[in-house]
């Protein structure tokens, strides 16, 4: 049961820094272009660098 006692706060914590990734990826518009990646690897324009 002394276990316990770590195994919690433990996992609450990884838990929030879980959240706080994701929150962070949201407002750093990650998920804004999905069907843009999809398309622009089946094109064949090989001449400019991909775009960041």
């Amino acid at each position: 049961m002394n276990v316990l006692a770590f195994l919690i706060p433990a996992s609450l914590i990884l838990g929030g820094l879980g959240l706080a990734a994701f929150l962070w990826c949201l407002l750093a518009n990650q998920y804004d272009d999905l069907d843009g990646d999809a398309w622009r690897i089946l094109s064949e324009d090989d001449d400019f660098p991909p775009e960041s």
